[in-house]
């Protein structure tokens, strides 16, 4: 009897010292956002300016990629521009003077073969009448004159086109079709401003998978940035105290080889728990649910490197 007491004794002591005590500490590691930049185009590598490991500021160049292949194709862009504008510049100042002029002359050209035509018309009819020449001469004739008279017409609507002007419709296709193509100049040119691959923010150049002279291949990754000047502390906050974590609270950081403590500021906070759903554990295991945090750091830790365990004292 007095075994089994002692060993019920021993059980519960076993079970009190198993059970879960939360901790006074969030847990995790300093980083930097990583950037990844990639290759829009299949070209050869021609410029690597900067050396891995530098600290680069937003917009200095990091890779160059061939252009000669982009540049061929602006060019031909626009020049395809060039002609949608000068053919939307005939449209909308109308035909040539020499033009409008050679067409008026053939309407004289015309009016006058008819005038001669309806005249010698008229004599044959008059000699028909006295039956002096066949009928068929007389109808030849008339032939002659309808014809010159149809001609005249057709001199006329040709010259009325050329004073009217283009029409409304195919004045607005030149413009889309000008808007079309400076579209498509001001697409190439982003392409070829591409090729020269920058940085987006300020960092550290991490890495250049790629050697100079190499042909990387469309979406190949030519550089790896730790973008920001100072890390943040990314830890797990235990789900008990997550209702005291929220965007801008202060809190004290610890850093591993730092003796001194910092003051952070929480800057996000995960909504949702980053292990097992809740509703999938039991009561004394849903203590053990973390949510991720970030905490930024103050200036002093900008020569901190990633990876550098960190702690954050948590509130009660």
């Amino acid at each position: 009897m007095r075994v089994k007491f002692l060993t019920l004794i021993v059980l519960i002591m076993t079970v009190s010292a198993c059970k879960y005590e939360s901790p006074s500490q969030a847990l995790g590691v300093l980083e930097r956002d990583r950037v990844t930049y990639s290759a829009t185009a299949s070209e050869i590598i021609r410029e690597l300016p900067v050396k891995e490991g530098s600290f680069v500021e937003q917009g200095e160049l990091l890779v160059r990629l061939d252009s000669k292949n982009q540049q061929a194709v602006l060019a031909h862009a626009m020049a395809d521009e060039a002609k949608a504008a000068a053919h939307l510049l005939k449209l909308t100042n109308g035909e040539r003077p020499e033009d409008i002029a050679a067409a008026q002359a053939k309407v004289a050209r015309a009016q006058a073969q008819l005038t001669e035509a309806e005249k010698n018309y008229r004599r044959k009819a008059e000699l028909v009448a006295k039956k002096l020449i066949s009928q068929s001469e007389k109808d030849t004739a008339l032939a002659v004159r309808d014809s010159a008279r149809a001609q005249l017409d057709s001199d006329r609507e040709k010259f009325d086109k050329l004073t009217a002007g283009a029409r409304l419709e195919d004045i607005e296709q030149a413009k889309a079709e000008l808007l079309a193509a400076k579209a498509d100049v001001a697409l190439q040119e982003q392409k070829l401003a591409e090729l020269d691959i920058v940085a987006t923010r300020d960092g550290i150049l991490d890495n250049l998978p790629y050697n100079l002279g190499e042909r990387v291949p469309v979406n190949g990754i030519v550089a790896v940035m730790q973008a920001g000047v100072r890390p943040y502390a990314r830890v797990y906050v235990p789900a008990e105290h997550r209702g005291n974590m929220a965007p801008g609270v202060s809190v004290t950081v610890h850093v591993d080889g730092v003796e001194t403590a910092m003051e952070g500021t929480v800057r996000w906070v995960a909504t949702e728990p980053s292990f097992t759903p809740y509703y999938a554990l039991t009561e004394d295991e849903r203590t053990r649910l973390m949510y991720l945090a970030e905490v930024d750091l103050p200036e002093s830790a900008a020569n901190l490197p990633s990876g550098i365990p960190s702690q954050v004292d948590l509130l009660e």
